[in-house]
Order: C-alpha cells, then structure tokens, then sequence
C-alpha cells in the first residue's frame, strides 16, 4: 500500500527520474527505466517525502545523510504506519514531519500511547487526526498545558469537545495561549449570558479557535466605544456571523467617519450605530460628495434623515446597497430566517427568499434536525453545507435523519466523508437505499468485480454512494444487476422481499 501510495503521489520525482531515462521513443518505458534502476539506484525517501505533502523544494533538508532505502528507517516507517491506521491522511502526514519530526523517532507503541491519551481526555478520534495535522507539536514531549486548560475551560463551559473540530484548520498556526485568552474573554463578555456564548463557539468555532480572535477583540473595542452592551454584542455575533468574516471593522469606522463629515453629532453617532451595527459594517460607504451629488440633498438633511430611521444608511451610503427597513427585527422575521442567516445565507438574497419557503417547521425545529447531523459526528461547517446542496435533509423528521445515517454509517460501512460527499443521499427513502446495496452486496459476494470511481475522494476502494443511488432503475439494471447472469432474478427477489418493503 505504501508502494502503490508512493506511485501516485510523487510525479515530481517520477518526471525527474523519466527525464533521466532514454526510452529510445517507445512508448513502454518499462524495460529503460529497469535498465537505468540497475545502475542508478534510486534514494527512497525523495518519492516518500513528496507523497506525504512535502515540496520538491523542501526536501533537501529532510533527507538521511546516510540511508537510501526506506527499509533501513525502522522507526520512521512505523510511527507512519501508526499515523495512517489512526486515520491521519497520507498526504497530510508530512506536515507532521516538517513540524514534529521527533515523532517519527519513537520507539514501539510510544505514538500510539500518546494518541490514547488524548482519547481519554474525551476527544474523539476524528477530532484527535484533526489536531495532530493541524498541531504536530501536541505530540511532543508532555502534555502541552495551554491546551489542556483550553479543554477544561470547554468543558466547564457546557461546551463538547468536538465543536471546535470544526476551527481547526492545517493551514493556520494554533496559539493555545491565545485560544485560552480567546475563550477567557468571551466567558467573560457572557457572564450574564452564557446560552449565547454556548451558541457562538458550537456554531462558529473559527472564531476561537482560527485567526480571528485579533478581528473580535478589535471589532469588540470599536462596539464598546460606541455604547454597545456586551449581550447585544453577543446577540449580533450569533445572529450575524459574518460581522467576524467580512472587512467589518473597518467599514464600521469608514461609516462612522462618513457620520462625522455630514455633520451628525457624536451622541448621535453612537445611537444610529447601537441600533443596526450591522448595516453600517456590511459594506463600504460612497464618498460625502458622491451621496449628496446623487441623491440631491444636503448635508445637513442626509444628516437628518438617518437620525430619523438610521436603516436608510444601507440605501442611501453604502456602496452595495443594503436593503432599508424600519427595524433591526425586521430582518430575521422569525426564527426561521434567523436560523438561516446562521447557517450561512445572504440576508435578503433570492437563495434566502427561496430558503424562507422551501424549509418547513419552525427555527427551533431547523436547529434541532441540523442539531441531529453534528451529534452524528459531522463538522458544523460541513453539516451546513450539507444543507445549502440539499436542503430538503431539514424537512425531515429527527428520527429518519437518525435512520439513514445509522444505515449508511453502521448497515453498509460507509463514513461520515462520504455523506457530506454525496448530502443528497438523503433524498432517497430508506427502503430504495436498503433494495439498491442489497443487490450490491449480492452482486459482490457472487464474484461481480465493480470497479469503484474516481468520483470517490473518501475512499478510493469503496464505491461511491452516489454511483449506486444515483441513477434510474433501468439504468442501475443494465450497469450492475445484468453483470451477473442471475442477476435480474436476483433483484425481482429483493423487490418482493418483505423485509425491504
């Protein structure tokens, strides 16, 4: 496996390698490059490197003064092998080489005590190949403490400790210590509150556990100057998530700097911003003169009229126009569009419009169906994206999404991967999935070989789901059932089983 992983993975050692062989223009280069290899023995760890995630160009430094053959790094070759059985992705791993390469140094079961240890901290495993990709250093040495306190802060928090999965990122650095200031900070802010505190990390954990505690300290500051309670803080973090995702700090300042040129008084200022902070940061603001020129008026009554209904700003200022209501309510109208605003939705886009109609039930009921996908295992993000492809997953009943991801996950051996790989899998009733991977499974068993697709990212030796649901009866006959001569038979059976109906 290692062999055949190596193969796929290092086409810059392999075009480098070709580039030195003489193939005499034929078009099997099998027999020069076994040729070349017996005079030119090959040094190992140059495709190893580059098929576990490192550069070309950073190889240099990573490979053995004194080795060429893999065989030969005993310890290196099993630490890897502990890495990939945990569940930590091959191309993924060389970034734990890069940044805690004392790891592969280990002695037998050195590794997979430590992996242990964080399981019995109450991590899941899924979320223990997070950290390990996107924090190698938690490998190292003893436990690390700023990431242990951060545990015990979640936990007395009410918060589980596989919410802020979803905040780990491999392309980010993870500062413990900031986290845990991070988190400290928001306790604070929701002394008074803590179901909203609990919401924002469960909902958005990036922005604890990414880059942008230094965006909500500053946008936090720019709130507090201007009279904004910390609870109607929290309120619009969670309500409007994007406040932390957006250029939103410093369109609020170009706003309140357009405030300041028309005249408006800093009383005022802080009024117009407390009641919809919203609208004032979704967008930068045109120039004093292109507003006054366009719209025709002066200054002083610009000044007036977003005194008198301050939502006027997203129409009259902003660059992207912000739609104009009278009150900040009137853009969640209800739980339902406040849910959706959450999961990730433009505020008055037709996708939202649309949303508002498709989706039945309450926001109370939205929230707990989603609710059922991330206590399934799955990532927040990945949940909501889930839904944003197929949104009918939120017009069924609690206990079907149960059902279905229990069939796929327990029933037939699929991972959660490749549900969020193919969410319209859940389009289908439970009955049409059993009757289709029962004749998969008959087909199999009686020597059919089915040859899995490439569409399968999750894993490449299992067929996708979408390839066996994903088509017509009469197209699922001709592929899969006629490949057998008792094939047909075979599938009358299953539809007329009782146990499928």
């Amino acid at each position: 496996m290692l062999a055949e992983h190596m193969s796929k993975n290092s086409p810059a050692f392999l075009a480098r390698l070709l580039a030195n062989v003489d193939t005499g223009g034929g078009a099997d280069v099998r027999l020069p490059v076994s040729r070349f290899l017996q005079y030119h023995p090959i040094n190992e760890f140059e495709p190893f490197f580059e098929s576990i995630g490192l550069r070309p160009s950073e190889l240099g430094k990573f490979l053995p003064s004194d080795l060429i053959y893999l065989k030969d790094a005993v310890e290196l070759l099993e630490n890897y092998q502990v890495l990939c059985d945990y569940g930590v992705p091959r191309t993924k791993i060389g970034k734990v080489y890069k940044e805690a390469n004392e790891v592969f140094g280990y002695g037998h079961s050195v590794l997979f005590s430590k992996l242990q240890e964080y399981e019995l901290l109450g991590l899941s495993k899924s979320t223990i190949t997070k950290l390990v990709v996107c924090c190698p250093k938690l490998l190292i040495g003893e436990a690390n403490l700023e990431f242990l306190h951060v545990l015990d802060k979640l936990k007395a928090s009410g918060i589980m400790l596989g919410w802020f999965r979803g905040g780990l990122s491999d392309e980010s650095t993870h500062n413990w210590r900031r986290t845990l200031k991070m988190l400290e900070f928001l306790d604070m802010m929701g002394s008074n509150n803590k179901t909203l505190l609990v919401r924002l990390i469960k909902e958005h954990p990036r922005f604890v556990f990414g880059e942008s505690g230094k965006k909500l300290y500053l946008l936090v500051s720019m709130l507090c100057k201007f009279g904004i309670q910390i609870d109607s803080m929290l309120q619009l973090f969670v309500q409007c998530p994007w406040v932390l995702n957006m250029k939103f700090p410093k369109n609020l300042q170009k706003s309140v700097d357009f405030l300041t040129q028309i005249g408006m008084e800093a009383f005022d200022i802080a009024r117009v911003v407390s009641s919809c902070p919203e609208i004032l940061g979704a967008s930068s603001c045109q120039s004093v003169a292109i507003v006054l020129s366009t719209m025709n008026l002066s200054a002083a009554r610009l000044c007036n009229i977003i005194k008198e209904d301050p939502m006027q700003f997203g129409t009259l200022v902003s660059k992207k126009k912000v739609a104009a209501v009278t009150k900040i309510d009137s853009f969640y109208l209800g739980e339902k569009a406040e849910f959706l605003l959450k999961i990730g939705f433009i505020e008055n886009s037709d996708d939202m419009v649309k949303a508002m109609s498709h989706f039945r039930g309450r926001g109370d009921q939205l929230q707990e169906r989603l609710d059922c996908l991330v206590d399934a295992g799955l990532d927040y993000e990945d949940a909501c994206s889930m839904i944003k492809v197929a949104p009918f997953i939120l017009n069924m009943s609690v206990s079907m999404i149960k059902k279905k991801i229990s069939y796929i996950l327990n029933d037939i051996g699929y991972t959660l991967e490749s549900i969020v790989a193919f969410p319209a899998i859940f389009g289908y009733s439970l009955e049409k999935m059993k009757l289709r991977f029962m004749m998969y499974k008959w087909l199999t068993e009686n020597g059919v070989k089915i040859k899995p697709t490439n569409k399968n990212k999750v894993n490449k030796s299992m067929v996708a789901l979408s390839t066996i649901m994903a088509c017509s009866d009469v197209r699922f006959v001709k592929q899969f059932v006629n490949l057998h001569p008792g094939g047909l038979d075979q599938w009358q059976r299953l539809k007329n089983c009782s146990t499928i109906q």
